[in-house]
């Protein structure tokens, strides 16, 4: 069995807020934006919107992410996250300062002094972690 993994669903009160924020944040776009749902997907998965024929193809697009209105706020840590990682030639400091003067807040969910992350949470507390920077 083969299943492509299509987008992670994101909890929210702000779908069209939250959605933007995320676009921004990754230098995506968004593709739909109503109430009810706003969904981003990368910048590249533009170039070509025809339909895959091919499986290998279809798999190798990126995911997505949807955001849907829920009437409960966030109450307790994710159980699933985001890892975002700069490149090596990318300013990770920048890059955190920028999420942090964007919305972004910082979140102790007990990682230490040597953790090569660090755990941020996006407007509407959602948390996301910052990986060290990477070439692969």
């Amino acid at each position: 069995m083969t299943l492509k993994w299509y987008t992670v669903v994101v909890d929210c009160t702000d779908p069209q807020a939250l959605a933007h924020w995320w676009a921004e944040s990754l230098d995506w776009t968004v593709v739909y934006d109503t109430p009810e749902e706003a969904v981003v997907i990368p910048r590249f998965a533009l170039e070509d919107e025809q339909p895959e024929q091919d499986l290998q193809a279809w798999m190798r697009r990126g995911q997505g992410l949807v955001f849907v209105p829920v009437p409960e706020g966030k109450q307790v840590k994710n159980r699933l996250h985001i890892d975002l990682a700069p490149h090596t030639s990318q300013d990770r400091d920048a890059e955190i300062r920028q999420l942090l003067e964007r919305g972004a807040t910082t979140v102790d969910v007990g990682q230490s002094e040597e953790d090569t992350f660090t755990v941020l949470a996006d407007p509407e507390g959602n948390e996301f972690c910052v990986l060290s920077s990477r070439d692969r």
